[in-house]
């Protein structure tokens, strides 16, 4: 029972954040690119890179479980938890390797927020460009095909990573390219 009050407590704190997010206007000087997605929003802050579960719950390991986590940023100007959903690639790949290394440290953050506008409220975030707080240059947010050539040392060829990603090839493997339509 507890464990539901807890979650039930955690999700309308997120459900809440978020609406805040979608509140916010964080457009000025941005340098994001857009990608024409519906709702998208440009949005540069700055804030504390956190374990998602770990804010929501208290449940915080080391380093914000070392990549086995989603992490999230906890905006300074309002405390909002906004949760980092992607990076700067293509693919739509997730944000955990490129916020990682600034697990639990201030940074400054640029990029979209996204979701549908006027509609839900709740917004997640794009990040493209990051640093520490008080720096001048950004780093480009684009470090998980990089990571995964390295989790995956074993699927060296051509092609995107997605075609020779182990798990990709054991889930078609078991339920064929469609699914078990």
């Amino acid at each position: 029972m507890k464990l539901i009050v807890v979650l039930l407590t955690a999700a309308s704190s997120l459900a809440l954040t978020t609406a805040i997010v979608a509140a916010e206007d964080f457009s000025k000087d941005s340098k994001a690119n857009t990608f024409g997605l519906s709702g998208e929003q440009k949005a540069m802050f700055s804030g504390k890179v956190v374990d998602i579960l770990c804010e929501l719950s208290g449940d915080c390991p080391v380093n914000c479980g070392d990549g086995n986590r989603n992490l999230g940023i906890v905006r300074a100007p309002d405390n909002a938890l906004v949760v980092v959903s992607k990076n700067a690639q293509f693919e739509f790949n997730g944000a955990v390797d490129d916020l990682l290394p600034y697990c639990n440290k201030s940074v400054d953050v640029d990029g979209l927020l996204i979701g549908e506008d006027p509609g839900v409220k709740a917004k997640v975030y794009m990040v493209q460009f990051i640093r520490l707080s008080g720096e001048t240059d950004w780093n480009k947010a684009e470090l998980w095909t990089k990571a995964w050539k390295k989790r995956n040392t074993d699927a060296a060829g051509e092609g995107p990573w997605y075609r020779r990603d182990p798990r990709v090839a054991k889930q078609i493997e078991k339920e064929g390219y469609l699914g078990n339509v």
